[in-house]
């Protein structure tokens, strides 16, 4: 433990979306030496860091992990069990769980006392509401710069976030950033593939019993809930989102297994909190979650025909199955 109370680290193993962006440039701004790894939840549940995770490790926006030192989340199928909790404590483990709106305001709550961190002040609302569902339907049709910067991030873009996250430890605004010549270039990109997006969304998305449907599988196409929500509107309370590929691998960033993505349709009134979809998340996949209205998990055997039909019989039972007391 450091002498302010803050555990010591050398490794941040940091998701990699806005939130795990924001919670690894903050936790970077109060320790320059740290090194950072971008993950996913599968990588960390599959085994495939244990390598490198040890008590030196600070994880945020992850699954937890039994080898790290520090570990920061707000997912509500991440938090450790009492069990797991105890044994990390007993062994010297720090953790901090709250179900804040994202895990960089976690982050930025227990290190604003140590360190300056008003270069994140204007940027915490937006990654707040991006990852709790937050955005209005209105800001996600306006589609600028900020939203689309989102979108540039990704496992894929890994030495790219990294840069990021040095500019922001170095006290660099998202405005400056924003001004960047390469950040420019990847926004003008991602304004041209939301229009081909939408497009494709339109294409491969049907409706059963309000529950939205978008087959994006061995397509290349990925999309969040927000587009697909959007795109159907009033008509679904939630959106299910199949994309990867057959052959693809956890190990492969730019060919990912088939995978399910769900989402709460956070346009429309009350829904939010009305049904907890981690329920289908975590049907088939142990390794499966994330937050009650926002969450996925990969296609299991025996194959996607079988989980979605599952999935869609629990869906049309969501007052028994999924409804939140």
């Amino acid at each position: 433990m450091g002498s302010t109370g803050i555990p010591e680290f050398s490794l941040i193993v940091a998701d990699s979306d806005f939130d795990g962006l924001c919670g690894a440039a903050i936790l970077k701004k109060y320790n320059p030496r740290a090194e950072i790894i971008f993950s996913h939840a599968a990588l960390i549940r599959s085994g495939s860091l244990d390598d490198i995770i040890d008590s030196q490790t600070v994880i945020i926006d992850l699954p937890f992990h039994p080898n790290c030192g520090w570990y920061l989340d707000h997912h509500q199928t991440n938090k450790p069990s009492s069990d797991e909790l105890s044994v990390f404590l007993a062994k010297g483990g720090t953790t901090d769980w709250q179900p804040t709106p994202s895990a960089a305001r976690l982050a930025y709550e227990i290190i604003k006392p140590y360190c300056d961190l008003s270069n994140f002040v204007d940027i915490m609302p937006l990654v707040d509401a991006l990852d709790s569902g937050g955005i209005t339907i209105e800001q996600f049709r306006a589609d600028d710069e900020y939203m689309r910067f989102s979108r540039t991030l990704t496992k894929v873009e890994s030495e790219y976030m990294k840069r990021i996250v040095e500019l922001m430890a170095g006290g660099s605004t998202m405005q400056e950033i924003l001004q960047l010549p390469e950040v420019i270039t990847k926004l003008d990109i991602e304004k041209t593939n939301r229009t081909i997006l939408e497009k494709i969304v339109k294409e491969n998305t049907e409706i059963v019993d309000r529950l939205a449907i978008c087959h994006l599988e061995n397509t290349g196409f990925f999309s969040n809930g927000y587009l697909v929500t959007a795109t159907v509107g009033a008509a679904a309370d939630a959106c299910c989102i199949i994309h990867g590929f057959s052959d693809g691998s956890i190990q492969d960033a730019n060919r990912p297994p088939l995978s399910a993505s769900f989402y709460a349709n956070s346009f429309i009134e009350s829904g939010q909190d009305r049904y907890d979809l981690s329920r289908l998340a975590t049907k088939f996949d142990r390794n499966g979650g994330g937050h009650m209205n926002a969450c996925g998990c990969r296609i299991q055997e025996p194959g996607l025909e079988h989980n979605l039909a599952e999935w869609i019989s629990m869906w049309r039972q969501r007052e028994i199955t999924l409804a939140v007391d």
